[in-house]
């Protein structure tokens, strides 16, 4: 069965199960580097993810996934394709990188004869945002606005880049077509005190699009902050408290 086919198969089947006389809204929160025993429901001992804790005693955990890749390109090209990333052209042969990341001097990005999740889900009426990092092509035509997402709030790569310049990335932040910004210039990182308020942002733009699309028609989220990559940054009012 074809990628398009099964995800289309898997709506029928969560149309079937919904209350609503309407497919349901889709969230999908992706984290790099989050390790398994960092949510308290898998055991940390501080309990300090209570809101996803209380998410998995009320609904599903499903344990028998993996991700297709422990980096962050693939693992980010095989979620939205539905592909292994040998298959979709983003793979990693555990030298540095290789193809298998987005730095500012690559040209490319994410085919266009790979078919995205958000282009699915528009045949069926849904409205897809993305919040936080793309990293599959910081170029045009590789950007999420031309690969089915409706909208964008975010960077095309991480605040890591570019490559030669650790200090001062300069990577850019997108507001659906037009750039706004850019991490440590008007999107502060501060690297002596670790204070940055980009996951509030992402929170806070996740929040409003979820309210602005609720009753419009099905929507597909796909959050995916930067904060959990080391080095992790937090904005004020949890700068710090975290006993980890």
């Amino acid at each position: 069965m074809k990628t398009v086919t099964k995800i289309l198969f898997v709506l029928f089947l969560l149309m079937r199960h919904s209350n609503a006389n309407r497919p349901p809204n889709i969230i999908i929160m992706l984290m790099d580097d989050m390790g398994w025993g960092d949510l308290g429901v898998n055991g940390e001992p501080h309990l300090e993810t209570p809101n996803i804790d209380q998410m998995a005693r009320e609904g599903l955990i499903a344990t028998s996934m993996y991700t297709a890749n422990p980096l962050c390109s693939p693992s980010r090209a095989a979620l939205l394709t539905g592909r292994l990333p040998i298959r979709n052209g983003f793979y990693s042969d555990n030298l540095p990188g290789r193809n298998a990341y987005t730095p500012q001097d690559i040209v490319g990005g994410i085919s266009k004869n790979e078919t995205l999740l958000p282009e699915i889900l528009s045949k069926v009426g849904y409205t897809s945002g993305i919040i936080g990092k793309w990293h599959l092509g910081h170029r045009s035509p590789y950007l999420p606005l031309e690969r089915g997402f409706d909208y964008w709030f975010g960077s095309p790569n991480c605040h890591f880049g570019p490559y030669d310049n650790k200090q001062t990335p300069n990577i850019p932040i997108f507001r659906n077509g037009s750039m706004i910004g850019r991490y440590y210039e008007q999107f502060n990182i501060d690297h002596k005190t670790g204070e940055s308020n980009m996951t509030r942002l992402f929170t806070e733009e996740a929040v409003a699009f979820i309210n602005r699309e609720a009753h419009q028609g099905p929507f597909f989220l796909y959050w995916a902050p930067d904060a959990t990559h080391a080095f992790t940054y937090a904005s004020q009012p949890y700068l710090g408290t975290s006993r980890r």
